[in-house]
């Protein structure tokens, strides 16, 4: 929810300032993302239809985020905050594709 009110909490939580216009409409662009997207996945959770594409979905976004991270950490170092969020998120894709194999394995 950084992306709420990015000039107040980023500074908080990351400790630095964000004033840039621009800046402050791409933290709530992607906190937009992260809604739609979650939203999403809460619908496959509840409608059965929509299960397979929400989890397609999920494997695919947190693959990227923690791809996205594991590269940061190689080229620019460890970050504490960041490498358990990588951690966190390539387990969720590994969960997901646990999750497809065994519906398949149902089917």
């Amino acid at each position: 929810m950084y992306g709420a009110n990015p000039g107040k909490l980023l500074p908080l939580i990351f400790d630095f300032r964000v004033e840039n216009l621009e800046l402050k409409n791409i933290f709530r662009a992607v906190m937009g993302l992260y809604l739609a997207f979650g939203a999403y996945w809460f619908l496959g959770a509840r409608q059965p239809v929509y299960w397979r594409s929400a989890t397609v979905s999920n494997i695919l976004f947190m693959g990227g985020l923690g791809a996205g991270r594991g590269i940061s950490l190689l080229l620019d170092g460890v970050s504490p905050q960041y490498t358990l969020g990588m951690i966190l998120e390539l387990l969720m894709m590994g969960w997901g594709i646990y999750n497809l194999k065994y519906e398949e394995e149902l089917s």
